[in-house]
């Protein structure tokens, strides 16, 4: 069985923005979410780009210094990179592995705060 059309609707129906980018930060795709999240800066049109281009020095020296570290170990995976207070949400950088555990690229990972209030199991 294929699994990428099923791990590709995963990431399209996340809410909270994901980012994936190869190892010379090249953002190689973007979920709907990200891409709004990011639409003043361009959205989709990002994709293509250098993600350090999207940051200030301290912030492209920190990203280099994350990516280096997944590349030290297997087991280094994931990294908490900042806490926004104004969305209440904590942004990581996660490791991406082929099958041998190689590491491929990385991405950001958001992960809000806020309780959701909508009705449970409401489908209408």
């Amino acid at each position: 069985m294929d699994l990428l059309p099923f791990l590709k609707s995963v990431l399209e129906q996340d809410t909270a923005p994901v980012v994936l980018c190869d190892l010379e930060h090249t953002i190689i795709y973007m979920n709907p979410a990200a891409a709004e999240n990011y639409k003043k800066y361009g959205g989709y049109q990002l994709m293509g780009a250098n993600l350090l281009n999207c940051h200030n020095p301290q912030s492209r020296e920190m990203i280099n210094k994350v990516v280096g570290w997944f590349a030290e170990s297997e087991s280094n995976n994931i990294v908490h990179t900042f806490y926004n207070t104004k969305q209440n949400k904590d942004v990581y950088m996660v490791a991406l592995r082929d099958d041998d555990k190689k590491l491929i690229g990385y991405y950001e990972k958001h992960e809000f705060r806020e309780i959701d209030k909508t009705e449970m199991y409401k489908m209408d």
